[in-house]
């Protein structure tokens, strides 16, 4: 059984379905970033980009009256969160769809609320809030989450690190400079707690991957792969002071299409 063959993404996938949430947050996070929206109870269309398997699309569910879309590239992602929605009796209201967040494909200003939580760093801050602005309607709001510096000082092996991942860090007021460019009045920011990142994503995905490690002990590309989770929650116990995950909440006021 050592032989296996495993890609890293069946191991991204073997470690994030069982989790509650595929990335950091928490429920008490998703509902302080909404609470900056004005008027949620008039919200009739909200995407969830990025969704996962769904644990915050189902918090907001039970916040907003208008239905939701997820969206995530990962196919067994949304079965679990079609599943889910199923089983909270919440399927007239949310619907999973499997697709690619930088290419959408639904109607000009469909949505009143577009939410992503951690996966625009991916796409890069500016140009995903510049791709997902037309489908907002006038006076709608994005809410997203994305890694961030929180001091003047940088650690080479921090950077170096998103790099490798193919994304990169912004302080806090470049990335609210680059809403503004985007065509977004800014409304607020705030920084997610420890807790969000160690509790909640890097001790359950650590158990995960133990699981796996045991049924496969020699193989050598889940000791890699585990490997890489590893570094990044140390790196972060480490340098935790100099970045972590920042909440964006802005309305759309103008900007190009």
């Amino acid at each position: 059984m050592k032989n296996k063959q495993f890609t890293f993404e069946d191991l991204l996938i073997e470690t994030h379905i069982g989790l509650e949430r595929q990335g950091f947050g928490s429920r008490e996070t998703t509902l302080k970033a909404l609470s900056f929206i004005d008027n949620p109870g008039k919200i009739t269309r909200a995407a969830d980009l990025a969704c996962g398997t769904g644990g915050q699309t189902m918090v907001l569910a039970e916040h907003i009256p208008g239905s939701i879309v997820g969206v995530d590239i990962c196919s067994v992602f949304i079965d679990v969160l079609n599943c889910n929605a199923e089983k909270l009796n919440l399927s007239e209201k949310i619907e999973g769809i499997v697709g690619d967040i930088t290419n959408l494909s639904f109607e000009q200003e469909e949505f009143d609320l577009i939410w992503s939580e951690g996966a625009i760093d991916a796409i890069g801050f500016e140009k995903g809030l510049k791709n997902w602005h037309g489908f907002l309607k006038k006076d709608g709001y994005v809410a997203v989450s994305c890694p961030s510096w929180l001091t003047v000082e940088r650690p080479v092996e921090v950077a170096n690190m998103w790099i490798d991942a193919g994304s990169s860090l912004d302080c806090v007021e470049m990335n609210i400079e680059a809403m503004q460019r985007a065509g977004y009045a800014f409304v607020s920011a705030f920084t997610l707690p420890e807790s969000d990142l160690t509790d909640n994503y890097f001790i359950p995905r650590e158990k995960a991957g133990k699981a796996i490690l045991e049924n496969y002990p020699e193989n050598e590309t889940v000791k890699e792969y585990l490997a890489g989770d590893k570094f990044e929650a140390e790196l972060y116990a480490k340098y935790k002071q100099h970045y972590g995950y920042v909440f964006y909440i802005g309305r759309k006021v103008a900007g190009e299409e």
